[in-house]
């Protein structure tokens, strides 16, 4: 059980546990638009649809899982929050997903697997939530593309080496970047993770900025409290 402010989260059937990406995206991503309706692609626990719960006044939150174990963790994890009547759990690719769209998406949301070394383990289960054939960049772009309402916004959260690319393939379906914060760990370390967010509107010079976690092993930057403290029970 990992117990955060409002809810709580069982994960012992999902191969990816809660770590600080999903954290990050869930308390990072814009909701300027007041969206009604949120996707979240690959959700896991639900971790990051349970923080748009909190967050929005989103009357539907949609989850997507295609791992049978981890989609009926997040339905319980879904059932078991404060917020209940507003989440639902689909069970099913991506692909599947986006073959009969019923509907549009104010917000969509995603922290996709993005391992693509060439090795693999023996745990099949742990290898599809991490290893990005499982859900390619272009796969997730073109749902973005198709699902996402005309004022809605797409995030994601990916490695910082990846960021290029997933922009041009973004702009590619005229979705355009415009708010970019990158992480780093501690304030010597290489910058390792985007967050992006996306519109259907192209912005002149939008925001990019800089969050660096932590100074020292467990002390916190006031940029990271002020990010994750309505979550974190001890921020």
């Amino acid at each position: 059980m990992f117990s955060f402010k409002q809810f709580s989260i069982q994960q012992d059937r999902c191969a990816m546990k809660i770590g600080t990406d999903g954290v990050l995206l869930g308390a990072w991503t814009p909701i300027n638009n007041n969206p009604f309706s949120i996707l979240d692609i690959g959700t896991g626990t639900g971790i990051i649809a349970l923080m748009l719960a909190q967050r929005s006044n989103a009357q539907q939150i949609d989850a997507l899982e295609i791992d049978e174990g981890a989609y009926e963790q997040a339905v319980d994890n879904f059932e078991n929050s404060p917020w209940s009547n507003r989440l639902f759990c689909f069970h099913a690719g991506l692909d599947e997903f986006v073959e009969e769209p019923e509907d549009e998406y104010d917000l969509i949301i995603s922290n996709p697997p993005f391992y693509t070394e060439d090795y693999k383990t023996d745990n099949e289960q742990r290898d599809l939530a991490r290893f990005a054939d499982a859900m390619p960049f272009e796969d997730l772009i073109e749902a973005a593309d198709l699902l996402l309402s005309e004022n809605g916004v797409f995030t994601v959260i990916i490695p910082f080496k990846e960021e290029k690319k997933f922009i041009a393939l973004s702009e590619e379906c005229e979705l355009y970047p415009f708010k970019i914060t990158r992480v780093k760990g501690t304030p010597t370390t290489e910058i390792k993770r985007s967050l992006l967010a996306f519109s259907r509107t192209e912005t002149a010079n939008f925001p990019i900025d800089e969050l660096i976690i932590e100074t020292a092993r467990h002390i916190y930057t006031p940029e990271y409290i002020a990010l994750t403290k309505d979550f974190y029970l001890k921020m």
